[in-house]
């Protein structure tokens, strides 16, 4: 699939897929916030609950990182994320026919999982603000950064677990290979950054790898816990690692183009961080003179010393060669294209139409969010 070309009726993995929607598909927000809300309350005290297991430091330092209290340990109304994950679960466990209940613990498990993942990729990527404040290892350091991902990623198994049921252990399953494929996006983006070129395949696959793998997870694991047979989980996998294509590359616009008001990182962070991420790749694919110079400039970057000085002029000037190049229409247009096929994949589950409405809506969200 050229960078170039706007996507077609073939998908990278050579489905067949419907019309690329509008540019803003029509967004119930009000419904959509409610469904996160939702999800963020209900699975909150079970979380919290898991958290609170943990040993002393390592309760302290989760709880700073959820943003339940401040460095200094005092109880703050902090922000603890959009809660996509937790509401996908609980609609899932709906969409199987249960009560959204039944999805709390797979929700509180993929939310633990992801955020092992956050502390972890913090770390690894240097970054040293989330959500407006400074990260784990900054504020507590490297190790106990590593120790309390590991910890968080331990607790999401026993939660599940302890369930006890047929329906845990295959909803086990289901985390712990989002998780392996979770590690190994992780890998392979850490990887990326050091060749001068990746190919838009090797982007998108790593990309459904780090970000697909846990929203299909967290969009089948309620329905697995409510009593779903594997083709339906199977088909809420597809909806979740499509969707979650469109909210990495919605991601990867924000973190080139984002506001850091908005964003809590700072700008042309993914530049800084040297990511191969889709805008820069498609970019690099296109051909043409602005192509040609962004190449000759980032591989020139990869043997830098001083990168790190470079002033925020070199930075927009990438950004501008990736934009002159198409990378970031073609971003958009990918965002697009992967809601397209993730709203489709739900054709294959026979779920009550609110459900079904809810989580095409929650699609459309992740699509046309502030970018």
């Amino acid at each position: 699939m050229s960078p170039n070309t706007a996507p077609t009726s073939t998908g990278t993995r050579g489905e067949t897929v419907p019309t690329v929607p509008p540019v803003n598909p029509a967004v119930d927000t009000a419904d959509v916030y409610a469904l996160l809300e939702r999800g963020r309350s209900l699975s909150a005290p079970v979380l919290r609950s898991a958290v609170g297991r943990l040993a002393t430091p390592m309760d302290t330092v989760a709880a700073y990182h959820f943003g339940w209290i401040d460095a200094e340990g005092r109880p703050v109304d902090g922000d603890g994320g959009k809660a996509v994950r937790p509401a996908l679960a609980l609609l899932s466990a709906e969409a199987a026919g249960a009560a959204p209940e039944k999805g709390i613990p797979g929700a509180v498990a993929v939310e633990l999982v992801h955020n092992f993942s956050l502390l972890h990729d913090d770390l690894m990527d240097g970054d040293e603000q989330r959500r407006h404040r400074d990260t784990v290892w900054k504020v507590h350091g490297p190790a106990q950064a590593i120790l309390v991902g590991d910890a968080l990623f331990a607790l999401a198994n026993e939660v599940l677990l302890e369930i006890g049921t047929p329906e845990a252990g295959r909803a086990t399953r289901r985390l712990t290979t989002a998780t392996r494929k979770l590690i190994d996006g992780q890998a392979q983006d850490i990887s990326y950054e050091h060749r001068e070129r990746v190919t838009v395949e090797e982007c998108l696959e790593m990309e459904g790898n780090k970000t697909g793998a846990l929203l299909a997870c967290a969009v089948s694991i309620g329905a697995v816990l409510g009593g779903a047979d594997d083709r339906t989980a199977d088909s809420l996998e597809a909806y979740g690692h499509h969707l979650g294509l469109a909210f990495q590359a919605v991601d990867d616009l924000l973190g080139i183009w984002g506001d850091p008001e908005a964003t809590g990182k700072q700008t042309w962070s993914d530049l800084r961080q040297r990511k191969k991420s889709l805008p820069v790749v498609a970019a690099l694919a296109a051909g043409g003179p602005a192509s040609a110079r962004l190449g000759q400039l980032l591989a020139a970057d990869a043997k830098s010393n001083d990168f790190e000085t470079f002033s925020e002029e070199e930075f927009a000037t990438r950004a501008a060669l990736i934009e002159e190049a198409g990378g970031r229409e073609w971003t958009s247009q990918e965002a697009r294209r992967q809601h397209a096929v993730a709203v489709e994949a739900l054709d294959g589950v026979d779920m009550p139409a609110r459900v079904r409405a809810q989580l095409t809506a929650l699609a459309d969200f992740v699509v046309v969010r502030k970018r």
